[in-house]
Formats: structure tokens, sequence, C-alpha cells
């Protein structure tokens, strides 16, 4: 028992790094134990087998016994969730016309994709009314996220004081399952660390080498410029603490979890660190993780207008303004598509008059590279929904008047 207090009091991002230390030097040295690859896709099945539970539990027991006067909160989140994706995609045409890059083009990718982005809505809303069991059974959160507001609505009316701590009682039994796990992270990311080493080696960076560099450099720039300034016009405050700790915090993970939905019981441990109201981050972390996707903006939009250099094909202004807005609204539904942000390429190439059989070629690229750019694609959106959420709330704060401590909220320790 000494052996496990030790393990959880002590700091849990430097147990990450050790991890993700260890992990590369026996990718390098041990590829063939897969094995250790083997606990890294454990340690993710069970924060994916848990989070659509505890976002469904979280958001009823919110709703059920949710106080007036937060409206506001959601109001602001969803502006910067919204409008943050909208700079990013904005990011990427601008980066992509000073720093044009081309991809060789060759075997197209056997991946479906969708049409046309009324095709992504209608899907999305289709999979908003599926079975609520199946639902969870999936992780389909955009349609857990409906079922659980709609759940939490019925039970503020008709539940007793009983049933609501009942229920209370069920979102802290699940909460401690999640911290438990998430104590299992270091040796989760080092399995996942060793099988990224073991595979991929470092050979990618030299085959797509200019192609990574600008979709990593789009994703760094709106992570310390754009988001920050966002951050800086809602609480007029250096943001520099606050999106350090939430990089540092959730995008660790999310880097190596490679899913935004795994990483929501990390966010909401942060939240919680950040003194922030359960209520509000229970429901407005799951709608980042469907609706805040950056990332998966720069993303399309860097892979269509590398397509378009590639063909010499003209971007004029009109066009790359329509890319941009495509980019956003398709991006806020990437998560309920197979393959993520990489199968909305040909819908945004098809602006351009590009044919599937070309730009699935892209998808294709975007596979090979997809180690480096889902992995920091994620980390983008993930810390986002962290950061969002709390600048949301601060904002509120500091226009009522409450006192706001954000250096010593922002410098708690991370374990």
């Amino acid at each position: 028992m000494d052996i496990i207090r030790k393990w959880t009091e002590s700091s849990l991002i430097l147990k990450i790094l050790i991890g993700i230390v260890i992990g590369a030097a026996l990718g390098v040295f041990a590829p063939g134990f897969k094995f250790i690859g083997f606990l890294g896709e454990v340690f993710v099945s069970a924060l994916k087998a848990i989070a659509p539970i505890l976002v469904f539990v979280l958001v009823a027991s919110a709703l059920s016994k949710a106080k007036g006067g937060i409206g506001s909160r959601f109001r602001t989140v969803i502006i910067l969730y919204l409008f943050s994706t909208f700079l990013s995609a904005m990011v990427a045409i601008i980066a992509s016309t000073l720093f044009p890059v081309t991809m060789h083009l060759s075997a197209a990718s056997t991946a479906a994709a969708p049409q046309d982005l009324g095709k992504i809505m209608s899907d999305m809303i289709l999979a908003v009314f599926t079975n609520p069991i199946e639902l969870l059974a999936t992780g389909q959160y955009l349609g857990i996220l409906f079922w659980s507001v709609v759940f939490g609505i019925a039970l503020k009316m008709v539940a007793s004081d009983t049933t609501n701590d009942v229920l209370n009682d069920l979102a802290d039994a699940v909460t401690k399952i999640v911290q438990a796990i998430i104590q299992c992270a270091p040796i989760g990311i080092l399995g996942l660390v060793f099988t990224s080493v073991s595979e991929s080696g470092l050979s990618i960076f030299t085959q797509y080498g200019y192609l990574i560099l600008l979709i990593v450099g789009c994703m760094a720039f709106v992570a310390f410029v754009t988001d920050p300034i966002l951050v800086t016009v809602a609480l007029r405050r250096n943001p520099y603490p606050l999106v350090i700790t939430c990089l540092k915090e959730s995008g660790i993970t999310a880097f190596f979890f490679r899913s935004s939905a795994a990483n929501i019981p990390v966010n909401m441990q942060l939240c919680e660190r950040l003194g922030l109201d359960r209520d509000f981050f229970s429901i407005s972390i799951p709608l980042g993780a469907t609706i805040n996707m950056e990332g998966a903006a720069i993303t399309i939009t860097v892979m269509t207008l590398a397509v378009c250099h590639t063909m010499g094909i003209s971007t004029p202004l009109p066009l790359t303004i329509a890319l941009c807005i495509i980019s956003t609204l398709a991006a806020c539904g990437a998560s309920g598509i197979a393959g993520g942000s990489l199968l909305l390429i040909p819908m945004a190439c098809s602006l351009f008059g590009i044919s599937p059989d070309v730009s699935m070629q892209a998808v294709a690229v975007g596979f090979i590279i997809g180690v480096i750019q889902d992995s920091c694609e994620t980390a983008l959106d993930s810390a986002g929904d962290a950061l969002f959420t709390a600048t949301a709330e601060y904002h509120e704060r500091m226009a009522n008047g409450e006192p706001v401590n954000f250096m010593g909220e922002f410098a708690k320790d991370g374990d």
C-alpha cells in the first residue's frame, strides 16, 4: 500500500515524461518486444470504455441539480470553440500561401469519404437520435451529450433529493474509477510511445517532412499565438500561465492517446484543479471534444491546398474564404466520421474541381503521416477544450466582480 500511496502522490507529469523516455528507448533498442505496446492499447481502451459512461453520468447529474446563471458561460465557450476553429483554418490558408508544399500523389486510398457538407450534417443529426445504449457502446459523443442533457433536464423536473443524491454518488464513483485509470497513464504512454517508435521510426520525418512541418507549424502557431490572443481579449490578463498549464496537463496526454474522447477524463480532472464549476465543465468538455476542432480545420485546409499546389490549380480569394468556412463546419463534424478529419479532405477539394480519385490520394498521404499529424491535432484540440472552458468561466467571474486567483490556480501541480 505504501508503494501505491507514493505512486499516486508523486507528480503525474514527471512520471509521464519518464515513461516517454523509456518507451522511446525500448522502441529503438528492443522493437521486437510487442507486449510493451499492448500496455498502451489496454490503457487507451480502458479510458475509451469509461469515458462515455463518465460523460453521460456527469452531464445528467450536473443538469439535474444545476443552478441558474451559467447560460452566459455556455454562450461564451461555444463562441470561443467555433471562432478559434475558424481562425485556425485562416492560419492554415495564410501559411499554405506563404509556404506552399506539394506531395507525391500515386496510390489512392480505398476509404469511403463523405460527398458533401449536407451529408455530414444529416448523418450527425441521425446519429444523435440513435438508441442511447448503442451510443454509449460505440462512444458517439454528440448523441451521448444530447441524451444526457435530455435525461438531466427530465430528472430536474421529477427527481427527488434522494434520487439526485444517488446520481451524484454514481458520478463520484465513476470519477474515482477514472482517477485510478489515469494513474496508470505513465505505463500506458510508455507502451504507446514504444509502438510509434518501433513501427514508424524516424523515416516519416524525411518522406513527407515539409508537409509535416507545415501542419505542425500551423498547430503550434494556433496553440501559442492565436489561442492566447483570444484568451487575452476575454480576460485582459497574461494568458500563458493558463495556456502552458492546459498544453502540459492535457495536450501531452492527448498527443499519445490520439483521441479527444479518451482525453475527456483528463480534461475534467484538470478543470477540477483549476477550480472550475463542475456543473459547467461536465458539459463544456464533452461539447468541446465534439465541436472544438482547431487541429482538424488545419489538417483539412493544409492538405487541400497541398493538392492544389501539386496540380497547379489556382486558389482565388473567394474560394479560399469558402474553404475556410467549410473547413470550420466540416471539422465540427469530424468526430462523428470514421477516419476523422482526413476523410473530409475530398469534400474540401471538390471546391476546386478536384476529382475524388485524386483527392483520395491525399487521404492516403494523410494516413501515412497520421502518427504525427493526428497526435498533434488531438493535442491542440483537447488542450483547447480545457483552455476555453476555463476562459469562459473566468470571464464570467470577472464580469461579476468575483476574485480570480489566476496564478494560484494555474500553478497547481498536475499530479
